[in-house]
């Protein structure tokens, strides 16, 4: 399958208390998906569900989740949360065109 290709990296800047990262290094790693998640998060920012950060976060991790979640469906670890999965993942695309009908 053809697959959008992103670099992903993660910087640690300071732990719960506000005190700066200890961490010297960033963790970065390349990784596929069959959807834009550039363009879901641009369709999910004008649909101000939460904060652009909040945003951001949720539909960053929501597709490589979901990804990795397609993609190794057979493993024993996802039978009880992909069909919970598949019904959340409806109901987010039917709750995102409801706010895109709301703003016109």
């Amino acid at each position: 399958m053809k697959q959008h290709q992103y670099h992903i990296t993660v910087e640690h800047l300071c732990d719960a208390k506000g005190q700066p990262s200890t961490y010297t290094e960033k963790l970065a790693f390349d990784v596929g998906n069959h959807d834009d998640i550039l363009a879901i998060v641009d369709r999910m920012q004008q649909a101000k569900l939460f904060d652009a950060d909040a945003t951001a976060a949720f539909a960053v991790g929501l597709k490589l989740f979901g990804e990795t979640l397609l993609e190794n469906r057979q493993h024993p670890l996802f039978q009880q949360i992909l069909p919970q999965f598949g019904q959340f993942m409806k109901h987010l695309k039917q709750t995102l065109a409801e706010q895109q009908v709301e703003q016109q």
